[in-house]
């Protein structure tokens, strides 16, 4: 064995006279500390990674169906589960509270949380009206509407002066809650509101009209960041952002928060978020945990304590034209959703 397989000879200055094998002679090693360890740089884009999660057990990441079993147990978020009270029929109606469901990434759940959200709303007794603001008519499709079969839809609410609400509105198959409708024709509204004066406020101006007669206005907003989007966010006094538990989602949330924050300074001073909400979450993985743990880091208070999780019966429901409170009451979406009520009009009181 050479002099180089001994442990802490690397500290020892070089020598040409050759090492005694006399063990009297032989000089004593001094202990050694061990070597510090190497230093690992971190990615380039290390700050936008989410950040480990708590581990949580599948007990604290269960749902809580039980209304009379303890609710300070952890929830999916990390927090303990408040403690959520009945909410009580309305004393008065209107005025409106209106609240936009945005984010500029598709398919995070923005249609299926304002048909839900809405659903479970008029659940309470309060008048909601839903206004379907995409192109694409989802939240129309997922209520039963047809949007190719619609006379009049929000894009001649917005551009001819005169047509008024009560000509477009329509009544849904649930109680208290109805529907301002939309179809492909909306995007043609994108272009020609370029030229209108205050066009960041057309929305706004038709819906003045409607705001006593109502208590809670949701905006479907579409997935971008245009006029129509703008539109929304100016007739709007909250905003709920529904986001995927996935990082891509993660990553367009400050995109999304810096529009909010001109919007603010510019056009809507009383624009606030309500709150962000965790949609699609499986609590299986561990990416869906890591993502939820880094927005709850980032936002605190302002994500929503209810999270939404995946479930086979949204598909469902869109295809028989329902929420899932009336298509599967019992369900554990749907009671995901009266909770998601509870803490929306906590946050913004409504009658």
């Amino acid at each position: 064995m050479n002099e180089s397989t001994f442990p802490g000879t690397q500290h020892l200055s070089s020598s040409t006279e050759p090492m005694s094998s006399t063990p009297e002679t032989a000089p004593a090693t001094p202990p050694t500390a061990p070597a510090p360890a190497r230093a690992v740089t971190p990615p380039s884009n290390y700050a936008e990674m989410p950040r480990p999660t708590a581990k949580l057990t599948a007990e604290d990441l269960s749902p809580v169906n039980d209304p009379h079993g303890p609710r300070n147990k952890i929830g999916p978020t990390g927090r303990p589960l408040p403690d959520l009270p009945e909410v009580k029929p309305p004393t008065r109606r209107g005025p409106a509270q209106v609240i936009a469901m945005c984010n500029q990434k598709g398919g995070v759940g923005k249609t299926t949380t304002t048909i839900n959200l809405g659903a479970a709303i008029a659940e309470t007794g309060r008048k909601v009206l839903l206004i379907d603001f995409d192109p694409q008519g989802s939240a129309s499709i997922g209520l039963g509407v047809q949007p190719h079969d619609l006379e009049l839809s929000v894009y001649n609410l917005l551009m001819q002066r005169d047509i008024t609400p009560a000509e477009v509105i329509q009544a849904t198959r649930v109680e208290n809650l109805d529907l301002l409708p939309a179809n492909i024709d909306l995007s043609a509204a994108e272009v020609q509101l370029v030229q209108e004066v205050a066009r960041e406020y057309t929305l706004q101006r038709v819906l003045e009209p409607i705001i006593p007669l109502y208590d809670v206005i949701l905006i479907d907003c579409a997935p971008s960041l245009g006029l129509l989007t703008v539109n929304a966010l100016t007739a709007s006094n909250g905003i709920v952002v529904p986001l995927e538990c996935e990082f891509f989602a993660l990553r367009g949330l400050a995109m999304l928060t810096d529009t909010i924050g001109k919007v603010q300074d510019r056009l809507n001073p009383k624009l606030e978020i309500v709150g962000i909400l965790g949609t699609m979450f499986d609590g299986r993985t561990t990416h869906a945990r890591e993502v939820l743990d880094r927005v709850v880091q980032a936002f605190d208070e302002r994500v929503f304590h209810t999270v939404i999780r995946r479930t086979v019966k949204f598909p469902e429901t869109t295809v028989v034209g329902e929420p899932i409170t009336t298509y599967a009451p019992s369900s554990q979406a749907a009671t995901q959703y009266r909770d998601l009520a509870k803490e929306v009009l906590a946050r913004c009181p409504a009658g």
